[in-house]
């Protein structure tokens, strides 16, 4: 085996293990969210690392260096507003993911060139894209 595949294995390993980072108190107050917040009170357990706390984010819990920020399937993630941008691509180490704010029609044009390329597209379903591939 690789040493690249066995490091994204590795890598869907210690996601698994990783904890939810949750905002200190975050139930106590639906207002706050749970989006993560670095706890910096004085006498603040979660702070100081006491066993019964969440999980503060630490350097321990990142991935290899090598395929860290990589989509699983291995590919760089590469965000795409049009054609244009789409071109600029390589097939062989990168992927699409179309922005949100593209709208169908554009989002439509982008997964045809897409397929003609060999570009793979994260954000669609392959429903979707044998669907928008007939029109």
């Amino acid at each position: 085996m690789s040493e690249f595949k066995r490091l994204m294995r590795l890598k869907l390993k210690m996601k698994q293990k990783r904890p939810e980072f949750k905002r200190q108190d975050w139930f106590k107050c639906s207002r706050i969210g749970t989006s993560w917040r670095r706890p910096f009170g004085k006498h603040s357990g979660m702070r100081i690392g006491l066993t019964h706390r969440a999980a503060v984010v630490n350097t321990g819990y990142r991935g290899p260096v090598l395929v860290r920020g990589l989509h699983p399937s291995g590919l760089q993630d590469i965000l795409v507003n049009n054609v244009k941008e789409l071109v600029a691509l390589n097939p062989e180490i990168q992927g699409a993911r179309i922005a949100a704010t593209v709208g169908k029609r554009k989002r439509i044009e982008i997964v045809k060139k897409a397929n003609e390329l060999g570009i793979r597209v994260f954000n669609v379903s392959k429903q979707k894209q044998e669907e928008f591939l007939s029109l």
